[in-house]
């Protein structure tokens, strides 16, 4: 019942964070390139503020640890295969979803927070890059859904 659970934890955590890179990259950053910069870069700066929150921080950390036990648990059950599953779902999300936005997107975010000067150069030279590290994290993401998905199957 504990793996079940775990398992299913896995797939929703990662499911939420998939959904949640896919809106950025689809909508929000798409709608924050088609107004003023300056409009832009006040709505990011609220938006990195208000996303660290208790509905989105423990979804975001639990993501890297559910698929990880839920993994290791298939292994001493003797469910090598959909272990093996997990444990990958596992490491694609914390490698490309989790790190990438330690040591890329929210450095990003802490310099436009900081940053001075005139607007349209701040957002031209945060948007792209930005934009190119959350699709990123959302295929990160959307791979590890995936493969925890392939290994509920597997199970």
């Amino acid at each position: 019942m504990m793996t079940m659970a775990s398992a299913v934890l896995s797939v929703l955590l990662l499911g939420a964070m998939a959904g949640l890179f896919f809106a950025f990259s689809t909508s929000v950053i798409p709608g924050l390139d088609a107004i003023e910069p300056e409009r832009a870069v006040a709505a990011m700066r609220s938006a990195n503020r208000k996303i660290l929150n208790p509905l989105f921080l423990p979804v975001f950390l639990a993501a890297n640890v559910a698929p990880l036990v839920t993994g290791v648990l298939l292994l001493t059950q003797g469910r090598p295969s959909a272990g093996i599953a997990f444990l990958a779902a596992g490491g694609v999300y914390v490698v490309g979803a989790f790190v990438v936005t330690m040591a890329i997107n929210v450095p990003m975010n802490n310099a436009l927070e900081a940053g001075t000067g005139p607007a349209e150069r701040l957002w031209a030279d945060y948007s792209p890059g930005w934009q190119r590290w959350n699709v990123i994290r959302g295929l990160a993401s959307l791979l590890a859904l995936g493969v925890a998905a392939a290994g509920l199957l597997l199970w």
